[in-house]
């Protein structure tokens, strides 16, 4: 999977849907994907590279949310993430 900018990254949310995936996996995406969009309008459109300072935004809104969730649902979320982020670039 190569995602580099914002509209990839909503185009691999899209085709999870598509697709047969867990439910967890559909939870979580669905859940950063909210965060994804309150971070991004501070770091250009949806065509914006995936940058670590992006990242670090994103990344403090979801440890400032963590109260939302049960503690398997942080766990599921903080999983997904950490497998997310490594496509947002320095």
């Amino acid at each position: 999977m190569s995602i580099q900018n914002l509209n990839q990254l909503y185009q691999h949310f899209d085709d999870l849907c598509l697709k047969e995936n867990n439910d967890d996996e559909l939870f979580a995406s669905s859940y950063i994907r909210g965060f994804i969009a309150l971070s991004a309008s501070k770091f250009g459109d949806e065509t914006q590279a995936l940058s670590a300072e992006f990242a670090n935004d994103i990344s403090a809104k979801l440890t400032d949310s963590r109260s939302e969730l049960t503690p398997q649902d942080q766990q599921i979320v903080s999983n997904y993430w950490a497998e997310l982020k490594t496509h947002f670039t320095a």
